[in-house]
């Protein structure tokens, strides 16, 4: 019965589930236009993506790296998410002028704030170099063939004319069956040019993150900047805004259930093509082991934010980044079990080895590796989680790096200025006494949950102990005899008062670094891992690796009724699908719409997740709303459709069937987000920024109507 409820329900309506029954994350260069048409789609793919004249492809960067943005203006504006902007409006932030509670917004170009080290990608050019790439690698494996894959990328690198603000990036796709090649210009001069008080930008904080009804505005503005040529340049006062080739017109029409819609950005990672085996490894195993290392750190950092202003705004953007994927591992093990992904797998694989009786020990051979590597990663998964969230140890583990690499004579004067660039960095957020606390309670962690034959002695003696305070005792005697914390001086300072002059003598620094007892303790904890988990981790990950290949070609030489499309891996996608709401569970439905009126239903004054600005409430309460309210006569906030998405996607713009921007992306639906492993158009929803309730704020709320005057306005 359960399966004909599924099948019945993935049939409604037909031409949705036939379009996203397996989602898709598709190339610029591959569409599946046909489908996007039969959704409603107006345009052609050739306006979406083509070298040959400007496409919509030119208005959509990859923002510092991990985001996405999108160009709105004639004159370099772009539109990305508050959160993905907000370590740039954090490092602008002081208590006396708090940028994340007060918001800012430029008056006009001269006061845009430039970001160092802040980029925005374009990608100018993609083609297919498989056969390139994949020259000469007929009967390798293992390390010989990653060489000569290598070999070849790099060979194929050498022999393409570029730009010197060019890059070219090869990509594998399909686990290594085909390759592409990225042509990129990166722009180095980006400003910060508005960006809304964290009770919009960032409303619903983290009880609403990862689900819905949502209210935020989760948006931030910044320009990019060019040389007089238009090229890319770094940054100069006499540079000026960059001239797209093309920019997305917004739209203020109003939305409807089963609307078309498009996301265009740069999805992180996905892994849809999975075994079976795998899939029930992440849910039952590592996903909750993350979990709980994540779990301890939030709820320490957590008592100290909500007490003390300068720890909350010190650590804002560091608490985010960990509970961003402590939640969506929650919800991700959740959808998986909800949604039978490991029995769907299961009965794919039966499927297929009907078709092609070669997949059975292709099948079998995994689920040996998988099994046999269950407790490496299991220790993997705690262990790379204790380095990650105990600030400490993250920083033994970087002056570990250090001590090796001048016994090594690698630590010449351009890696030291970069280390000490980054330690300057790191400490301006580094709050030693209270990562001592978190420090402690992952080390009692890692113990109780680590077997003792992973464990170094020294720990197992020092640490293994559910007896906190014996444990945040002896931290307190770490932290004061460390140098690493800022506690103990060398050459008249510390690393916090003038890390250059701790540097100053190098001698005396190593022979001191040698004997601070956090790098002790992270050198026999990496010795031990090393030795344990790592190597084993690895060998079977090589074998797995190579049968997923193996696999992954399998399945799209066996099932020809399937549409397949590359895993998500940072490289520029589109997703699409329709406006739609949700009924996730139960008795429980939720519209595709939320609005302004909802915010205030939230609204809980002076609360650090759900207060308002008095502004905001103000224009409510005279709705005060322009054009930007929609039938209901109030201001649309935020909409889901069955785009599929994933990390990455943030600040990706969401289109309509014509190609104009509807709606700035910026999370999933807690219920869907196992839909980087198994999507199900039953219960996968991204969520968006209503274009609306962006141009309200920043025309009504920030009086920022000089932006509003750049912008192309569909009405």
């Amino acid at each position: 019965m359960i399966r004909k409820i599924f099948i019945a329900s993935a049939l409604l309506p037909a031409v949705i589930a036939f379009a996203q029954q397996y989602g898709g994350m598709w190339m610029p260069t591959e569409l599946n236009e046909k489908e996007m048409k039969q959704l409603g789609m107006k345009i052609s793919a050739k306006d979406i993506y083509n070298t040959e004249k400007p496409s919509i492809k030119d208005a959509v960067v990859q923002f510092d790296g991990g985001c996405t943005a999108e160009v709105i203006s004639p004159k370099g504006l772009i539109l990305t998410n508050h959160h993905c902007g907000y370590g740039e409006i954090q490092s602008h932030s002081t208590v006396e002028n708090d940028l994340l509670t007060n918001g800012f917004w430029a008056k006009n170009m001269s006061g845009e704030l430039p970001n160092p080290g802040v980029t925005v990608d374009f990608i100018t050019d993609i083609k297919e170099v498989t056969s390139q790439i994949l020259e000469g690698t007929k009967g390798l494996s293992g390390a010989d063939l990653e060489d000569k894959i290598n070999q070849n990328i790099q060979n194929y690198k050498a022999s393409q004319k570029i730009e010197s603000y060019q890059k070219i990036v090869v990509k594998s796709m399909y686990y290594g069956n085909k390759y592409y090649a990225y042509v990129i210009d990166t722009y180095k001069d980006i400003r910060l040019v508005g960006a809304p008080p964290s009770a919009i930008g960032k409303f619903g904080s983290d009880t609403d993150n990862w689900v819905f009804p949502r209210h935020t505005g989760d948006f931030s503005l910044f320009r990019i900047y060019a040389g007089k040529d238009n090229k890319p340049a770094e940054y100069s006062k006499d540079n000026v805004p960059f001239t797209p080739k093309h920019y997305l017109p917004i739209s203020i029409k109003d939305k409807k259930e089963g609307d078309f819609t498009f996301v265009f950005g740069f999805p992180g990672r996905t892994t849809e093509y999975l075994p079976a085996i795998a899939v029930e490894k992440i849910m039952n195993e590592t996903d909750p082991a993350m979990i709980s290392v994540r779990d301890v750190a939030l709820k320490t950092l957590n008592e100290k934010m909500r007490a003390d202003d300068t720890t909350r705004i010190k650590y804002a953007s560091k608490y985010a980044r960990i509970a961003n994927y402590w939640k969506k591992w929650i919800g991700e093990v959740e959808g998986l079990k909800k949604s039978r992904a490991v029995e769907k797998k299961k009965q794919y694989e039966q499927q297929l080895i009907a078709k092609n009786p070669a997949i059975k020990p292709t099948i079998e051979q995994l689920n040996r590796l998988y099994n046999e590597q269950a407790p490496y990663a299991l220790n993997r998964a705690y262990y790379l989680e204790l380095l990650r969230n105990a600030e400490t140890l993250t920083l033994a583990n970087i002056y570990l790096g250090y001590l090796q690499n001048a016994k090594d004579g690698r630590a010449d004067a351009q890696y030291l200025n970069r280390l000490r660039s980054y330690l300057k960095s790191f400490y301006k957020d580094y709050d030693a006494q209270l990562d001592a606390q978190v420090t402690a309670k992952l080390l009692v962690l890692y113990g109780e949950k680590t077997p003792k034959e992973y464990l170094p002695s020294s720990f197992k003696n020092d640490f293994k102990s559910s007896n906190q305070d014996a444990i945040l005792e002896s931290m307190e005697w770490f932290s004061a005899n460390s140098i690493i914390t800022g506690r103990k001086a060398l050459n008249g300072s510390t690393v916090y008062s003038d890390i250059d002059k701790v540097f100053s003598n190098q001698q005396a620094l190593l022979e001191v670094l040698e004997k601070d007892p956090f790098i002790t303790l992270v050198r026999d904890l990496k010795a031990v891992y090393s030795r344990t988990t790592d190597v084993n981790f690895a060998q079977y990950q090589t074998q797995i690796d190579a049968l997923q290949k193996t696999f992954m070609a399998q399945q799209m030489e066996t099932d020809k009724d399937r549409k397949f499309f590359p895993d998500a891996n940072s490289t520029l996608r589109v997703a699409y699908g329709t406006i739609k709401g949700s009924d996730p569970r139960d008795g429980v439905k939720y519209n595709y719409q939320t609005h302004l009126k909802g915010v205030m239903e939230k609204y809980i004054p002076n609360d650090y997740e759900f207060n308002v600005p008095q502004k905001l409430i103000s224009l409510y309460q005279n709705k005060n709303y322009g054009v930007y309210a929609d039938k209901t006569g109030e201001v649309p906030v935020n909409f889901t459709a069955t785009n599929h998405t994933t990390g990455g996607n943030s600040g990706s713009p969401v289109l309509d069937a014509r190609g104009n921007l509807i709606g700035l992306n910026f999370d999933r639906q807690w219920e869907g987000t196992m839909s980087d492993i198994n999507f199900d158009p039953r219960f996968s929803r991204n969520i968006m920024v209503d274009t609306k309730y962006i141009l309200f704020i920043i025309d009504k709320f920030a009086d920022s109507k000089w932006l509003i005057d750049e912008m192309k306005i569909v009405k």
